[in-house]
């Protein structure tokens, strides 16, 4: 019996290493939204910074452009950077995306957005509670996910031309499918990211923890996205 007092102990070690882990990608997931929001609001109940925005095509571009380069400088060079450098551009980001999703406070109504957003964190915690807790394996997903999000971006290059309000639908529709099924893909591969973690190795977490929390994010904005278009709901 006594002999397997210390598998136990490792067992509960590692679960607890990987709810450490998980509690700091939710943690840094959930300060990014929040940085997000703030900025959003602010950003859209400023006449200048709404004049300097959409009122240049440059800039807008310019930061769309900007946001997408700083994912991929996140995602690929992560393990060279240290942790502060990582934390920092993390919210970079998320202030530079708030700055951009701040037409969502002109264009929607209060009640839409608040709305939305209850819905999209609902379904945002059921898959990402899925996700940390089946004991399927979710590997398969990646590649029909991955797929349906390049359909999905090309179908919303396709409609810019269109304009056609079923495909906006439908795109929407298969667009929460796929972010869905992403959080709990991904969830499950930060789970396992966790669980691999070095021991000891304390700026590796932090970095994993940014991306993971980067990850999660992306899913939650596109979900919430997807969702507030399908609600409709714009102002009068």
């Amino acid at each position: 019996m006594n002999q397997q007092y210390p598998s136990m102990d490792y067992s509960r070690s590692k679960v607890e290493v990987v709810n450490a882990f998980m509690r700091g990608v939710y943690g840094w997931m959930t300060l990014g939204l929040g940085l997000t929001a703030v900025t959003a609001y602010l950003t859209s109940t400023s006449q200048a910074m709404l004049q300097l925005i959409y009122g240049n095509h440059f800039v807008l571009f310019g930061l769309m452009i900007g946001t997408i380069i700083l994912v991929m400088v996140i995602s690929t060079g992560i393990n060279k950077m240290a942790p502060s450098t990582a934390t920092g551009l993390f919210l970079l980001y998320s202030g530079l995306m708030g700055v951009m999703l701040s037409s969502v406070f002109i264009v929607y109504t209060g009640a839409t957005l608040m709305s939305a957003f209850a819905v999209s964190a609902g379904m945002f915690g059921a898959m990402s509670l899925y996700g940390l807790v089946t004991k399927k394996d979710l590997t398969s997903w990646g590649s029909f996910l991955f797929m349906g999000l390049i359909g999905i971006v090309i179908a919303m290059v396709v409609n810019i031309f269109l304009k056609s309000a079923m495909m906006d639908f439908v795109v929407c529709c298969i667009g929460v499918l796929v972010f869905t099924g992403l959080t709990a893909y991904d969830t499950q591969r930060l789970k396992v990211m966790g669980e691999t973690a070095p021991a000891g190795d304390t700026a590796a977490v932090r970095r994993g923890t940014i991306l993971g929390a980067l990850t999660l994010y992306l899913n939650f904005i596109n979900l919430f996205l997807m969702i507030l278009r399908l609600m409709g709901g714009g102002r009068d």
